[in-house]
């Protein structure tokens, strides 16, 4: 019993699935922060900002997540396996990840075009209209002074 025990406490854990919003989530995040060549100290803070606040995980879950979600984006060919899974959610949960992402994008006080090319793309996948897409770029660029 006590060994049955045991392994249940020192079992690896496993990974997310797939179709795991969060995973889907943090793997665009990720993608999105590195788009325009490299990830920025900013960037990745941005991220797990994010993610810390939208999905109330603790610091050391944000970590494994990224780093999953890093191997999960490494591997795809395209955007399709990520927001196949993020266009079943409610819009208003669509809604906050177009506005996770462009707070990635921000975070540095920069938007490159590969940057807002890839959110546009991504809110055109997951349903997330061009007028709600401009309307959170806005409101988050206006909390980044300096923001091009």
């Amino acid at each position: 019993m006590f060994e049955a025990l045991s392994r249940i406490f020192t079992r690896p854990e496993t990974a997310l699935s797939s179709d795991d919003p969060k995973l889907s989530v943090a793997a665009l995040l990720v993608h999105l922060a590195s788009v325009d060549g490299q990830m920025k100290a900013e960037e990745r803070q941005a991220i797990q900002t994010a993610l810390v606040e939208h999905y109330a995980l603790d610091e050391a879950s944000v970590e494994r997540l990224i780093k999953q979600a890093a191997l999960r984006d490494a591997e795809a060919v395209d955007f399709y396996k990520f927001t196949s899974t993020l266009s079943a959610l409610e819009m208003d949960a669509r809604i906050e990840i177009i506005a996770m992402m462009w707070s990635v994008v921000f975070a540095d006080n920069k938007n490159h075009e590969l940057e807002d090319n890839m959110v546009w793309r991504v809110a055109e996948l997951i349903g997330v209209s061009s007028r709600d897409r401009t309307i959170l770029r806005n409101r988050i660029a206006k909390d980044h002074p300096g923001a091009e």
